[in-house]
């Protein structure tokens, strides 16, 4: 892992979504008490951080609490990336998903579509695809939930196709016809 607080704010989050908790919490408790007054770090960073904890804690409330911190600045291209993410954005409809809470999902996954000039071609921006088909499909509105899958298919056409997600999200399609 190389030195620098952008990179060790990325590799927090990769951490916290891997599964690693202990070493991600390790990372957030060097970078909030190396940049307290740093406000992309206390407002964006730290709070996706921590909230991506509490998904693999399976505790959505909590995470979705913690994400209300980054409201204001999750349209924005916080550093290290030159685009713009909108990981809290994507983090809080998983939130809502693992809370069965779908219409709040596809709330939050449609926000990351409707801004795609801020994604650009970061994952999320096809992710959010497939989440929004979940979030449809929990609903149990089938033909929005089949549309997404489409979308979502369409885009990964030309993906590898052994892809885990890939292979899940053609599943799931597969039910629903």
């Amino acid at each position: 892992m190389a030195p620098g607080r952008g990179i060790e704010a990325l590799a927090a989050l990769a951490l916290a979504r891997a599964g690693d908790v202990a070493r991600a919490q390790k990372l957030a408790k060097k970078l909030n008490k190396d940049f307290p007054l740093n406000t992309l770090f206390q407002s964006y960073w730290l709070p996706a951080i921590r909230a991506a904890i509490e998904l693999n804690r399976k505790n959505p409330t909590r995470s979705i609490e913690l994400l209300q911190a980054t409201a204001s600045y999750e349209l924005g291209d916080p550093e290290p990336l030159l685009a713009g993410t909108m990981y809290p954005v994507y983090l809080r409809g998983q939130a809502h998903l693992l809370a069965n809470q779908a219409k709040e999902a596809a709330a939050e996954f449609q926000k990351i579509i409707d801004h795609r000039g801020i994604v650009l071609n970061f994952p999320l921006g096809a992710l959010a695809h497939l989440q929004l088909a979940r979030a449809y499909s929990l609903q149990g509105d089938t033909a929005k939930s089949r549309a997404a899958y489409q979308d979502f298919l369409t885009l990964w056409k030309d993906a590898d196709p052994n892809i885990p997600i890939l292979l899940e999200a053609k599943a799931e399609y597969a039910k629903l016809q």
